[in-house]
C-alpha cells in the first residue's frame, strides 16, 4: 500500500487532516472512510493496521482526525457529536470530488455510532462496519460521570480520558441525547456488519446486541474476542480487516454494474517489503499476495517464501498447460495433481550437468494424473508437462534488468 496526506474542510470551513491509503499500483475495487474513536486520532493502532489491511485487499481507506483532534484544526471543545457526523460527511465529499464516492464506513466506538449516523446523508454507501460501538450515542456519558455535575453547573469541566485532559462542554452532552439511534438504524439502507468484543469493558457487548436488533437484513454479527475495546493487540486489529473486507467485497461487487471495472494501472507485479522483518505485501494482477520466510530464517512465516512461489508457479503452469493440451485432444482428463520439491545441489550429483564444481538448483515434479486416459496418453502428458511456459523460462537464458526510481 502506500499512503497520501491529504487536507479537506468541513461544513464550517475548518481545515480537517487526513490520510489515504491505497492499493499499491492498482486501482481500488472500492472506497471506504474510516472513523476514529472518541478522543482518538487517525493514528490509533487500530485505525492504521485496519486501513492498511484494507488497502492490501484493494480498498482505498480515507481515514481523518475529527475537528480540534490530532491534525486538524478547530477546537475540539466546542465541537459535538453531531459535528463529527458532519466532519464524516464533509470527508465523503472530499472523497466523491477528488476520487469518488465511499462505499463503505467503517466506525470504531463513538465513531460507530456517528456513521450510522452518517450514512443515510452518503447515498453511495453500501456496507456499514462498525467496532465497539455504542448503541445509544449518550451511552459515552459514563465517561463523564465523575464531572457531570460540574459540567451542567459550570457549562464545561476539565476531563481526563485516556492519560490526557479534554475540555467537555453541556452543549456536547445535550447533543449525545438529540439522536434517535433506533430509526436510523432501521431505515440504514445499508449492509451492517456490528463487531464488538464480549470483553470490551468500556462499551459493553449488550450494545452490539441492541445495533443488530434495530437493524433490518442484511445484517452480521462478529465477535472480537479476546480483543479489548481499542484493538491495541496488532492481531486483533487485522483480523477484524480481514474479516470487513471478506464481508464487503460482496457488496462491492454486487454493485459493479456501470462502473469501470478495476484494473491493473500498469500490468506490473509489485512487492513492498517494510523495514522489521521479511514479511511482504505482493500484488499480482489485482490480487493480494503476501510472502514471508519460515521463524528459523528470521521470518514470521506470515506467508509462502519466494521459492514456495517459485515451485508454486511452476506447478500452476503445469498443470494448465495439461489440462490444455488434454482438453484440445478432447481426452478424458479429470485433474491432475503437481508435486513440487525444490533444493540446492552440487552439479557433481547431476549426471546431465556441464561444470561439476557448480551448486545448481534442482525441481522435483511428480505428476498424479486422474481419467479413463490410457498408459499411452498418460505418458503423453508427462511429455507435454515439460513445454510448460514457466519450464521452459527455468530452463532458457534470463535477462533482469534493474534501476532506481524516484521516491
Amino acid at each position: 500500500m502506500r499512503s497520501e496526506k491529504v487536507r479537506f474542510e468541513n461544513e464550517a470551513g475548518t481545515e480537517l487532516a487526513a490520510v489515504i491509503e491505497w492499493p499499491e499500483d492498482e486501482k481500488p475495487l472500492g472506497y471506504a472512510l474510516f472513523a476514529h474513536c472518541f478522543t482518538c486520532t487517525k493514528n490509533v493502532l487500530a485505525a492504521v493496521n485496519i486501513s492498511r489491511a484494507l488497502s492490501r485487499q484493494r480498498i482505498a481507506v480515507l481515514r481523518f482526525d475529527f475537528t480540534g483532534l490530532g491534525e486538524s484544526g478547530g477546537e475540539f471543545a466546542a465541537t459535538t457529536f453531531s459535528d463529527n457526523v458532519a466532519d464524516i460527511v464533509a470527508a465523503s465529499q472530499f472523497l466523491a470530488e477528488k476520487h469518488s464516492p465511499p462505499d463503505i464506513l467503517i466506525g470504531h466506538s463513538l465513531g460507530g455510532a456517528a456513521v450510522l449516523q452518517a450514512t443515510g446523508r452518503i447515498p453511495t454507501v453500501r456496507a456499514v462496519a462498525t467496532i465497539g460501538a455504542p448503541y445509544h450515542p449518550d451511552n459515552a456519558m459514563h465517561l463523564f460521570e465523575t464531572s457531570r455535575e460540574e459540567i451542567e453547573s459550570k457549562g464545561e469541566a476539565q476531563v481526563s480520558l485516556a492519560g490526557r485532559t479534554f475540555t467537555i462542554r453541556r452543549s456536547f452532552l445535550d447533543d449525545l441525547g438529540n439522536h434517535d439511534p433506533a430509526e436510523t438504524i432501521q431505515n440504514l439502507g445499508a449492509a451492517l456488519l456490528v463487531m464488538h468484543s464480549p470483553r470490551d469493558a468500556v462499551v459493553g457487548i449488550e450494545n452490539a446486541a441492541d445495533i443488530y436488533k434495530a437493524a433490518k437484513h442484511p445484517k452480521n454479527f462478529l465477535s472480537l474476542e479476546p480483543a479489548d475495546h481499542l484493538l491495541s493487540q496488532k492481531e486483533d486489529s487485522l483480523y477484524a480487516a480481514d474479516m470487513i473486507a471478506t464481508w464487503a467485497k460482496r457488496y462491492l461487487e454486487a454493485g459493479e454494474e456501470g462502473r469501470d471495472f478495476p484494473e491493473v494501472i500498469d500490468n506490473r507485479v509489485t512487492v513492498r517489503t517494510p523495514a522489521g522483518a521479511f514479511r511482504t505485501d505482493m500484488f499480482v494482477n489485482g490480487h493480494a499476495l503476501v510472502a514471508d520466510e519460515p521463524t528459523s530464517y528470521g521470518g514470521t512465516n506470515k506467508g509462502p517464501s519466494p521459492y514456495d512461489y517459485l515451485q508454486a508457479a511452476l506447478g500452476a503452469c503445469t498443470g494448465m498447460t495439461v489440462q490444455m493440451y488434454a482438453s484440445r485432444k478432447k481426452w478424458p482428463l479429470e485433474s491432475v495433481v503437481v508435486r513440487l520439491h525444490h533444493e540446492k545441489i552440487h552439479a557433481r550429483d547431476c549426471v546431465d550437468c556441464d561444470n561439476p564444481n557448480h551448486r545448481i538448483d534442482h525441481f522435483e515434479r511428480e505428476l498424479e494424473i486422474h481419467g479413463e486416459l490410457s498408459e499411452e496418453q498418460r505418458q503423453r502428458l508427462l511429455e507435454i508437462s515439460e513445454k510448460c511456459p514457466v519450464h521452459r523460462t527455468l530452463h532458457q537464458e534470463v535477462k533482469i534488468t534493474s534501476s532506481l526510481v524516484d521516491d
